[in-house]
């Protein structure tokens, strides 16, 4: 197979794991298979140095997966593994070399390389850091060549790759489980009323939206429907989503692959920003010209009151039940007057909270608490 038709496939995977990510072990298993590596692993987490977090990591060997390897990392070696604080610091897009992220003397003495990193089959693996959409962390490790004794430069050019994919595939699962539309496929998607949905056909114009989406367009604050195009309302917001939806449309001459990406539009009245998501939507060598659904574009609006469960939050973003509840009701879209005739709280004290829930979150306003909150909620337990 030919490096092309390998990315090819992969991308095709990939594409059908982000409306279920029942596709997503058959994915990992063909990048493993493409890239001759025995598995990979996903990790997503938050924080530094005693604050760091680990929120969701999945074992996958050829697919198959592999929960007491990752039990046994988490419970006994991560805490004193010395690569993960270097690891976090990973520039997003960098792919380095197991070995490379300890010292000399580490290589000879660290717990977590010598017995972890043997048991996984990890210790001539790669750690790549895909960057931190929402805020949060992600990170794709290999395990080590099977054949080859060093890795060759024709995987780590496919994994260099597929970085950006990979990362838009965590990205915009993330926000359809925030709305509670794992494995809703593309009918079931329009169903939702959690999340903005428009559907684009092949050559872009929007074949359906849901609810909350067409509420969006009709006001036209931030996004519209112009003649069957999705548009923004500000130019330089409008040239940035035609750029991100023409990247993630199919190429009639195939030279290209399709890609997904995020952006944020300014809406006319002030209100906060909507977050924007695009991504591609199955094989398009299969649809014999149809309008079919091509491109998949999610609208988070954080300002739309969705009910937020405060406890879930609080265990997984380390809050108080008052902060969990403070950035639950921040993410419904209330305002610090709202807040305090809901909850009984006087006006200072809720203003007390928010600045507390942003310092423990990193957080420089609303809309980073949102998508930190809905993130969490869309995280499966560990």
């Amino acid at each position: 197979m030919n490096p092309g038709d390998a990315f090819d496939r992969i991308l095709d995977g990939l594409h059908r794991a982000t409306l279920d990510d029942r596709h997503w072990p058959a994915t990992a298993a063909l990048i493993d298979e493409l890239c001759g590596t025995e598995g990979n692993v996903l990790a997503v987490g938050e924080g530094s140095g005693a604050d760091a977090r680990v929120l969701f990591h999945q074992y996958l060997y050829r697919g198959e997966p592999r929960p007491e390897l990752a039990r046994e990392y988490f419970d006994v070696y991560y805490p004193q593994d010395e690569a993960m604080p270097r690891i976090r610091k990973l520039p997003p897009g960098t792919v380095a070399h197991t070995p490379a992220l300890y010292t000399e003397r580490e290589l000879k003495t660290s717990k977590a390389y010598n017995e972890a990193w043997n048991h996984c089959i990890c210790q001539n693996g790669l750690a790549v850091a895909l960057g931190e959409p929402d805020g949060l962390r992600v990170v794709w490790g290999f395990t080590d060549p099977v054949v080859t004794g060093d890795w060759q430069s024709a995987p780590l050019q496919l994994i260099e790759h597929l970085v950006p994919h990979v990362r838009q595939f965590v990205r915009v699962r993330q926000r359809l489980a925030a709305a509670d539309a794992m494995g809703a496929g593309l009918a079931g998607l329009l169903d939702n009323d959690r999340i903005g949905v428009v559907q684009l056909d092949r050559v872009g114009r929007v074949v359906a939206t849901n609810g909350p989406a067409l509420e969006i367009l009709r006001r036209g604050d931030g996004l519209r429907d112009g003649d069957g195009v999705l548009d923004a309302w500000l130019p330089a917001d409008r040239t940035r989503l035609r750029r991100l939806v023409g990247r993630a449309l199919p190429s009639w001459r195939g030279e290209e692959p399709p890609g997904g990406g995020s952006m944020t539009v300014q809406r006319a009245s002030g209100r906060s920003r909507l977050a924007v998501h695009v991504s591609p939507v199955g094989d398009a060598a299969r649809d014999f010209g149809s309008r079919r659904v091509a491109v998949l574009v999610l609208v988070v609006d954080p300002a739309r009151r969705a009910r937020i469960d405060a406890t879930r939050v609080a265990k997984t973003l380390g809050l108080s039940p008052s902060e969990a509840r403070l950035a639950a009701l921040v993410t419904e879209g209330r305002k610090v007057r709202e807040i305090a005739a809901t909850t009984g709280w006087r006006e200072n004290y809720v203003r007390w909270l928010v600045r507390q829930v942003y310092g423990k979150l990193g957080a420089s306003g609303q809309v980073d608490v949102a998508r930190q909150v809905l993130a969490a909620e869309a995280l499966p337990p560990r």
